[in-house]
């Protein structure tokens, strides 16, 4: 490739996205800015400069939801290139930090914020593979999270696998 076509490409941007579980239903936003607007995603955004991957993921859940959550491990890394985009996304299993608060409100740049039945996710259009990411997520969260990266002790922002016993 030559020097002028890497020019006119994307830069990769790190992104993150919780996967949040309240029964049988997932926390979803739809999108109200591109890429993908209008489809339904679950929460998440752009790393901000100077802000570790947990963070990033609780600042985006209160952003568009309003709802506080607590990051339990990393379960899926994915690569979208759409619309002129180029996101590597980062999504973690989270629970929310206050199972009595519960009710989402759609804030910033979402358009619509709610609970889905996970059996009604094919009526929710979504960009593709997402629904294949929240499905096996909820068995590992049905299965207590005994899978997946952790992260690692502080003051690093890694994760890694969790010791076997």
């Amino acid at each position: 490739m030559h020097t002028t076509d890497l020019q006119a490409l994307p830069m990769p941007a790190i992104g993150v996205g919780a996967i949040v579980f309240n029964g049988g239903h997932v926390l979803m936003i739809q999108r109200g800015q591109p890429p993908a607007h209008g489809l339904w995603s679950i929460p998440g955004g752009k790393q901000e400069p100077g802000e570790g991957l947990a963070e990033a993921c609780c600042r985006e859940v209160a952003e568009e939801t309003g709802l506080a959550v607590t990051v339990q491990q990393l379960v899926a890394v994915a690569e979208r290139r759409l619309e002129g985009f180029h996101y590597v996304i980062l999504d973690f299993l989270a629970v929310l930090a206050d199972p009595a608060v519960a009710e989402p409100q759609a804030y910033s740049d979402a358009l619509q914020a709610r609970w889905v039945a996970l059996s009604d996710l094919a009526d929710y259009p979504m960009v593709e593979g997402l629904a294949v990411i929240i499905t096996r997520s909820y068995k590992l969260y049905r299965n207590g999270g005994a899978a997946g990266l952790i992260a690692a002790l502080p003051p690093y922002s890694d994760f890694i696998l969790p010791a076997q016993p």
